[in-house]
């Protein structure tokens, strides 16, 4: 079996959309449908039908039928747009501030209140069985589709097997394919109705075809699992979803609060769980200033945006959350616009915090120079993991500074300096 190069697959798409802008000036780089711009001359295309095939007999052998891979993959091509979507990067990382600030509107605060007391009885059977609260359910639901107002337009079967066919991330994505096969192999989608981003993720609440798999809930009893028309099913898989990876039924999800100015903020970080008694003796106090309650539960201290911004106790139902997205913000921004919606106040603090955005460039030159400096940051690949936050945490130790893992524009300048002397 031969499998286009990347460098090929480009090179087709150039030629098809220079054909496109002659023949049909105007004309988008690629269709969301079959048939459209999307697919590649004649040589990729027979590659790509002699990939298609081996999926196929992987697929026939995995018990699929054949009469849902005749309906889910005859007359696919290749999506180009899909690839451009993989492929793109932000040019410049999001700051908690503006990340929280673009999530977690007054217009989606409302709508989510709104929405709650619309959907309040079907909500709270849901969590009489799960143990989720709606408010959370409802901030899945606005930040995942904006309360389904866009769930994604490309066929999923088609963009799953785009990306399962180019070779960046192909063994992940053809596992994402055949487990969106199996679904419509057991009649809860037709392929044409089964729509979602360009990346897979499908319905109300934008499960990938795995999560759906393990996780899914006919909460109708109608014989399918439809998360893409059925609220009853959308709210119920998510609550499974939640309950199945360990959610905490009464249990908070975090808390903002006041560090003392001694605080020891290598002690910040998911790396470090104490009892709320623990932190409230080491001066953490709620964001209010008031003290903490006393209980035995355990958290952790998380700086999103450095010492200088807000603080944070979360518990495990914020890890609970993170096994849904592994984004620190994103989990954070669940959590308050949850908060939100049943009229608890915003954050109150590190409102100052300087918060300009790195480009992926220079979060690149940071991790060079904590690389030549000794400290490993690991792949200088312009994305502050937690290598880099660990590699800077002990940069920032070494200099003396407060070592709260946090890539900033003054902490770049700090490394230039060092790397000169």
């Amino acid at each position: 079996m031969k499998i286009l190069s990347c460098r090929k697959f480009y090179i087709a798409a150039a030629v098809i959309t220079a054909l496109l802008f002659v023949l049909l000036p105007g004309s988008p780089l690629a269709e969301e449908n079959r048939g459209g711009a999307g697919s590649l001359s004649s040589g990729g295309e027979q590659d790509f039908r002699d990939w298609l095939e081996a999926l196929r007999r992987e697929a026939r052998e995995q018990g699929i039928s054949e009469a849902t891979l005749d309906a889910s993959l005859i007359g696919i091509s290749p999506v180009m747009r899909v690839i451009e979507l993989d492929r793109s990067q932000p040019e410049f990382t999001q700051t908690f501030w503006d990340y929280l600030n673009r999530r977690v509107t007054e217009n989606r605060v409302k709508r989510g209140r709104e929405l709650l007391d619309t959907h309040r009885e079907l909500l709270d059977g849901i969590y009489n069985q799960y143990g989720v609260p709606a408010r959370y359910i409802i901030a899945f639901w606005g930040l995942e589709t904006n309360f389904g107002g866009y769930m994604g337009s490309f066929q999923a079967i088609d963009a799953l097997a785009t990306l399962a066919y180019n070779p960046r991330r192909a063994a992940f994505f053809r596992a994402e394919l055949l487990d969106a096969l199996r679904i419509v192999d057991q009649g809860h989608i037709t392929p044409d109705q089964m729509k979602g981003s360009w990346a897979g993720a499908m319905g109300h609440m934008q499960f990938m075809p795995s999560t759906f798999r393990r996780h899914a809930v006919d909460y109708t009893g109608s014989g399918r699992k439809d998360i893409w028309n059925s609220l009853p099913d959308a709210f119920a898989s998510a609550a499974g979803f939640l309950s199945d990876i360990g959610w905490q039924k009464g249990e908070l999800w975090g808390r903002e609060v006041l560090l003392p100015d001694d605080f020891d903020v290598s002690l910040a970080g998911m790396h470090t769980k104490k009892t709320v008694t623990a932190w409230a003796d080491l001066g953490v106090r709620r964001a209010n200033g008031g003290p903490l309650p006393t209980a035995e539960m355990d958290g952790s201290v998380i700086l999103p945006q450095g010492r200088e911004g807000p603080a944070f106790l979360v518990y495990d139902n914020f890890r609970v959350i993170m096994g849904w997205n592994r984004s620190v913000n994103y989990a954070i921004t669940v959590g308050h616009l949850a908060d939100r919606i049943i009229g608890l106040p915003e954050i109150i603090n590190g409102h100052d915090a300087a918060h300009t955005p790195l480009s992926r460039a220079e979060i690149q030159k940071i991790q060079t120079r904590l690389n030549r400096l000794g400290f490993d940051a690991g792949p200088e690949d312009g994305i502050a993991g937690r290598q880099t936050n660990t590699a800077i945490r002990n940069f920032q130790a070494d200099q003396g500074l407060p070592p709260d893992g946090y890539a900033s524009p003054d902490l770049l300048e700090r490394l230039q300096k060092a790397a000169k002397d």
